[in-house]
């Protein structure tokens, strides 16, 4: 059988579920990419962050510096951020997206055996099928979507303690 076909026999949870792991696929990689880019790119940022924290508060304290360093830093930080809670909402409702479909899948498999019996079973597989289908779908959608978060997460934090210590190197 072909994915399509799987697709088709889930309903529209899995229509939806094959719409968010596109989305979410579609950021991860975007992010992958710039989190890549901005890595080689840290002593540039950090020379960028850490000159205009000295132009606008060159007559500070140092310990007012160093915190205006730190506001400029997690203004770039939450910048960089944007989209990634996207990704973890996807990984959070993917599941609870395939239990409804399996939910759903149930009530239509009793629904078929109530009005037709017992008598056929290869009547209510419809519903059982659905109820697996999108099951499994859910699951599929949220690993790599948890997987993902939490690993760009980790990049995103490595790249920002690189850019905290070279920037308040640059700003002392």
């Amino acid at each position: 059988m072909r994915v399509i076909d799987y697709i088709h026999q889930g309903g529209v949870i899995m229509y939806i579920l094959l719409a968010l792991n596109i989305v979410g696929l579609a950021i991860m990689l975007t992010k992958f990419i710039i989190f890549a880019k901005e890595k080689k790119m840290t002593e540039q940022i950090s020379d960028d962050l850490g000159k205009r924290v000295r132009d606008d508060y060159e007559s500070k304290d140092s310990n007012s510096i160093i915190e205006v360093a730190k506001q400029e830093l997690q203004t770039y930080i939450s910048n960089m951020e944007r989209g990634l809670n996207t990704v973890k909402i996807i990984a959070s409702i993917s599941p609870l997206l395939g239990l409804l479909g399996t939910v759903l899948g149930v009530l239509i498999a009793f629904r078929v055996m109530s009005q037709t019996g017992l008598n056929n079973p290869s009547s209510f597989a419809q519903g059982i099928s659905m109820a697996l289908i999108t099951t499994v779908g859910g699951m599929i959608v949220a690993i790599p979507h948890y997987i993902g978060h939490n690993y760009l997460i980790g990049m995103l934090d490595n790249l920002e303690t690189t850019l905290e210590k070279k920037i308040i190197k640059k700003v002392l």
